[in-house]
């Protein structure tokens, strides 16, 4: 068996093309090549040197099968996938809602041959980790799938973490993980910055992440994502819950959150009315420990977070500008936030970073406070790495290195010793620079939208960017222009 990452990645991807062709789209394999994974892994489990008895019958297991060919095999496997759904633990979590989208058998049999021929539990955890990240990418490109709505561009998951810098035996949750992406972040940076103990290795298998998804197929690629890459086990409590995060406060809090809550503003619940047709309703979530009560998502998603840390607590969290800038909710949040949390950063992210389509977005980092009479927040700084920032996800896409002079302006050592490189007279093109407290309660509906720096294409029509980037932006605006006029049209039809 070889251990290079690129031939096993190349068998793997050997199959997305033809199953194409037959209509099985990289989404659909993913979840067939996570069925199977599982069942393959959970059977080396099974044997020497290993021996562990797991809850899976003989009957569904890996050998039943390779056991198999042709219209036998796509019988018994449509039988497998719908009787282990109903298993309990994270064996019932892999395979809900699992349905066989592999209709030929002989294509099938090939991928169970494939997966057969290796030894998956003797590979490194980069190694299988790094094919299963390389097809959840590819997956989040696919725009028929939709899956990259829930997936967090890796540059970006790695450069919250390593501001954040977590430190072991603390625990770290996100309350819509998606595919498990700041979870993997982390762990990588616990990973490669201590030398960790057995104590704290367990630790992190084990008891350091803790994650919401109510998505069914999203919760199945987390949960193998990290089992792949060496979190949690086969017959472990499951750790990402199906449950609406935002329902309840959550039982537990949390040393750090990392988070990218899903776009769009507006929470809605689907019901069947009286002539048996489903429809959608806004949903609003009467939480007692909310500051506001509204159906904005993301503003809930705002309280949530905050009510999720413990009184040390950590947070980093993507959010689009409207919980920047939006009056009503918007405003009673972001002052509460500035009163009872150190709300000290604001990182302003450039569009054509994101799968999903019309987003403007932005990182804001807070530290949770104990009560006080007094507001937390003292100063924000604010680092604008979007005016005259033009990214694409083919030609220009983010990458870790753009990123580190955020990250050194951030100074994760010592965030308290930073410096302004905006300079009114000297640098008026400097990126990063303080508002003191004052100066932001000051503003139109306390306002965190804030920039400075000129728009360059706007002053320089000799030098624009390049068509792609020029027609990326145009889409990235008139999308997010068609979502804030729907906002508009449900505000007045009351609706």
């Amino acid at each position: 068996m070889s251990n290079s990452t690129a031939s096993i990645t190349s068998k793997v991807w050997s199959f997305c093309n033809p199953l194409r062709d037959v209509g099985v789209g990289y989404g659909d394999y993913l979840e067939q090549l996570t069925y199977l994974l599982f069942l393959k892994m959970a059977d080396e489990y099974s044997k020497p040197p290993h021996n562990r008895k797991l809850n899976i019958p003989k009957t569904y297991n890996w050998g039943s099968l390779t056991a198999k060919k042709g219209a036998e095999l796509e019988l018994h496997y449509v039988t497998l996938l719908r009787e282990l759904s109903t298993a309990k633990g994270i064996l019932g979590q892999i395979f809900t809602k699992s349905q066989n989208k592999i209709q030929a058998p002989a294509m099938l049999a090939k991928i169970i041959d494939m997966i057969d021929s290796e030894e998956w539990l003797v590979m490194g955890a980069d190694v299988k980790g790094d094919i299963y990240e390389k097809l959840l990418e590819q997956n989040a490109q696919d725009v028929k799938s939709g899956a990259g709505q829930y997936f967090t561009p890796r540059p970006l998951t790695k450069a919250m973490v390593a501001c954040i810098q977590p430190k072991p035996m603390k625990t770290i949750a996100d309350p819509a993980c998606g595919s498990g992406g700041f979870f993997l972040a982390a762990y990588d940076y616990l990973v490669a910055n201590n030398k960790l103990d057995k104590e704290q290795n367990k630790f992190i298998k084990l008891e350091t992440f803790y994650g919401n998804e109510i998505v069914a197929g999203a919760r199945r690629l987390a949960l193998m994502n990290l089992f792949l890459h060496n979190i949690g086990d086969i017959d472990c409590d499951n750790f990402i819950s199906p449950a609406d995060a935002l329902i309840a406060a959550s039982p537990v809090t949390y040393d750090y959150v990392l988070a990218n809550p899903p776009f769009g503003k507006k929470s809605s619940q689907t019901f069947t009315n009286d002539e048996g047709e489903q429809e959608k309703d806004d949903l609003t979530y009467n939480r007692q420990d909310f500051w506001a009560t509204t159906s904005n998502k993301q503003l809930n998603f705002v309280q949530h977070i905050r009510s999720m840390l413990k009184t040390t607590g950590l947070a980093a969290v993507v959010v689009p500008d409207n919980v920047l800038f939006e009056g009503g909710a918007g405003e009673t949040v972001r002052k509460k936030l500035l009163e009872t949390t150190d709300l000290h950063t604001i990182l302003r992210l450039p569009t054509g970073i994101f799968y999903a389509q019309g987003v403007k977005a932005n990182v804001i980092f807070f530290d949770n406070k104990p009560a006080s009479k007094n507001p937390w927040t003292k100063e924000i700084w604010v680092y604008d790495y979007r005016t005259n920032i033009h990214h694409t996800l083919k030609k220009n896409p983010l990458n870790i290195e753009v990123l580190k002079d955020f990250i050194a302006c951030y100074n994760p050592a010592n965030r308290h010793k930073r410096k302004e490189t905006f300079n009114e007279d000297s640098n008026p093109e400097g990126r990063w620079r303080k508002f003191t407290y004052d100066e932001i309660v000051s503003r139109d509906k306390t306002s965190l939208d804030i920039t400075w720096l000129k728009d360059k294409s706007l002053a320089d029509l000799d030098n624009l960017p390049d068509p792609d980037i020029l027609a990326n932006d145009i889409i990235e605006n008139l999308e997010a222009a068609v979502e804030s006029f729907k906002e508009i049209m449900v505000t007045i039809n009351g609706k």
